[in-house]
């Protein structure tokens, strides 16, 4: 079953896309395969937690797969809001 997120969380895994898609192919492929999770705070002040990873999207040494999710709670991870991105390797 499939769930719509909260716009809130579905606002902030925008946000965090966008700061994830700043990073150049040269400094994502340094870090790939890697992921992070941290907890920050909504705009309406509850805790968020946000899950940043960057993936190969095919073959190593290809282009970068970046994965965001955001939710508000462990428990509700099915309910995250989610995005998929692209670091193209140049060339």
């Amino acid at each position: 079953m499939a769930f719509a997120a909260d716009p809130e969380l579905e606002a902030l895994a925008e946000e965090e896309m966008a700061r994830a898609l700043t990073l150049s192919w040269r400094e994502a492929a340094k870090v790939t395969p890697w992921g992070d999770t941290y907890t920050g705070f909504a705009p309406s002040g509850g805790e968020v937690h946000f899950e940043r990873n960057y993936l190969w999207a095919e073959e190593e040494g290809g282009d970068v797969r970046v994965e965001v999710i955001v939710y508000d709670d462990p428990e509700r991870y099915d309910e995250a809001a989610r995005r998929d991105g692209l670091i193209q390797r140049p060339g």
